[in-house]
């Protein structure tokens, strides 16, 4: 049935523009279902990359072709997808839900069957039964993991710990800032207890004791959702306080052991990139993805793999339950989606996972070189890849089919699409706008697509109509605001002709579309000692206070320096 609501007017007009001049049976079949509301089949369509693969005795000029229309397709079916206020009939909190308890029922699978390989294996497999093969995929995965981690050393109070920018277990909606945090009881887990005394010696501790707030025990992290795309949200959990604190300060240690092996994690978005760029023309590297894969790392597997001394130090860390609907539910899991150290933990294990199985086919991996991981975006020789992807089954874990490309011209990785060298990554349209600068921000997405590297093949027509009806619904003299690209949304991004310059002090100015004011929480609203706790961590705005998380309040046009 279709959805009786629908689009915004305008929002529409300009969507269905866009669906029409990219001029495909997709495109053109969306276009219909936009203008008859079946939003639900919007939602759930999906594109396969394997479905426009040309090989290569049909030429270069095919491949181009097969490029093109693979664009085309996925700038239509993806414009929508990420859309949270698209009207369709999806329970995306069920959705998650759904998602929560099926990662369990993975993890919970992945521990049995792991566990024989804890407590030794019966070599006469009747009463723990091992596999060889996992067997020693285990002793070298973890002997790989050893050599990026070293020796945990005792002297955890030398860890820094971290505030991170969203909520905690004790501190809920919008009250989330630093001082927020350090006025409120810090709450902590019992294994945690250990964090104690570093955490005794911080500012944060020091500002609680002037107040009389003594730390709170809590069982484990609640569950909840936060917007994903049209069709579900993402369940993450809210980690107790100090847990919180030593997670982040972990996953900074982990982060700069990774780097020292090789692999940069401040610019790994941007290696994997050009790496999958390269793949998708040579074939080379194959890249994997993973469904799910921070909720599916299993207690048994990092048990397996990690060193003794670095597993019990983030097992203390880590919450054992997680408060979902009023109810406790043990987990099967290690950590999960706002755990400070989680990302860290899987690019660790994936890598170990990678090396272990190249030294099991005789090959000696190199990261940065010729393996490369990121989270769950692994990219490793073709040759491997079959062997890698069945070694992560083993392991408890799902590659997502559509996303991991073992051959043809496509390759993804990190946000960046690539079929035989070009870049296809469509712009998603996150949110409904309702102001200029969400307007400014949709139509540059649109332009960002017009001008990649295959330009010449005509991008700019199928997009031109529907940048115009994004411009056209702006007033008069916000379409003049016109500059480069590298100003962001603060300006509509088109040729330097058309920008509005004025010269002061041989320093040139444009005129954009800039925040005006800023929401601030002043330090009246907090005491002393949490205003000192709160420099010592560098997270005020000087004198005025503290910027919270989505912090513009209002929009002007003004100029901007750019010489």
């Amino acid at each position: 049935m279709p959805s009786p609501r629908s689009l915004p007017r305008e929002v529409e007009r300009v969507v269905l523009k866009l669906f029409e001049d990219l001029a495909t049976p997709v495109s053109l079949g969306l276009a219909l279902q936009v203008k008859y509301g079946c939003w639900d089949d919007i939602a759930l369509r999906k594109i396969d990359p394997k479905h426009y693969f040309c090989f290569e005795d049909f030429g270069q000029q095919r491949a181009s072709k097969a490029a093109d229309r693979f664009w085309r397709d996925a700038v239509a079916i993806n414009h929508l997808r990420k859309l949270e206020e698209l009207p369709t009939n999806i329970d995306r909190e069920a959705a998650a839900l759904d998602a929560f308890w099926s990662s369990e029922r993975e993890c919970f699978r992945a521990n049995e069957r792991l566990s024989p390989y804890l407590f030794g294996c019966d070599p006469s497999g009747v009463n723990a039964p091992c596999d060889t093969a996992v067997k020693d995929l285990l002793f070298l995965a973890a002997k790989k993991i050893a050599d990026v981690l070293g020796p945990y050393h005792d002297n955890v109070e030398t860890l820094v710990g971290r505030f991170g920018p969203g909520s905690t277990f004790g501190d809920k909606g919008r009250l989330n800032t630093v001082p927020d945090k350090m006025s409120s009881r810090p709450t902590l887990t019992t294994s945690a207890i250990y964090s104690l005394f570093p955490w005794s010696g911080t500012a944060w501790a020091t500002a609680c004791a002037v107040d009389g707030r003594d730390p709170s025990f809590v069982r484990g992290n609640r569950f909840t959702t936060v917007p994903k795309d049209c069709t579900k949200f993402r369940g993450i959990c809210i980690e107790p306080s100090i847990n919180l604190f030593f997670q982040l300060a972990h996953g900074q240690v982990l982060k700069r052991k990774l780097s020292r092996a090789g692999l940069d994690q401040l610019k790994a978005q941007e290696i994997h990139k050009r790496v999958a760029c390269e793949a998708s023309i040579r074939g080379h590297f194959a890249t994997i993805d993973l469904s799910n894969a921070s909720d599916t790392i299993c207690i048994n597997l990092v048990k397996l793999l990690l060193p003794r001394r670095w597993y019990e130090a983030l097992s203390d860390l880590r919450s054992s339950h997680t408060l979902l609907n009023g109810k406790w539910v043990k987990l099967e899991k290690f950590s999960s989606m706002g755990n400070g150290f989680t990302f860290e933990l899987e690019t660790i294990i994936f890598l170990g996972i990678c090396l272990a199985v190249g030294s099991l086919r005789g090959v000696e991996l190199t990261p940065g070189v010729d393996l490369y991981v990121f989270g769950d975006d692994i990219i490793v020789p073709t040759e491997l890849s079959q062997d890698v992807i069945a070694a992560l089954r083993i392991l408890g874990f799902t590659p997502n089919p559509r996303k991991t490309c073992t051959d043809g011209l496509f390759r993804e990785s990190c946000g960046g699409d690539f079929f035989d060298g070009v870049d296809v990554r469509p712009f998603y349209l996150q949110e409904l706008p309702y102001e200029p600068q969400q307007y400014i921000a949709w139509a540059n997405g649109l332009r960002a697509m017009a001008f990649t590297d295959i330009a010449r093949w005509g991008r700019q027509s199928p997009l031109l109509r529907a940048w115009h009806g994004v411009l056209d619904t702006l007033p008069s003299h916000l379409r003049r605001l016109k500059g480069p690209k590298d100003l962001g949304d603060l300006v509509i991004h088109d040729e330097e002709g058309s920008w509005s310059v004025r010269w002061r002090n041989s320093i040139r100015y444009i005129r954009c579309y800039r925040p005006a004011r800023f929401n601030r929480v002043g330090w009246e609203h907090f005491k002393p000692d949490v205003i000192l706790a709160t420099a010592v961590y560098g997270a005020g705005d000087g004198l005025r206070g503290v910027i919270p998380r989505g912090p513009v309040a209002g929009f002007k046009v003004g100029w901007v320096a750019r010489s």
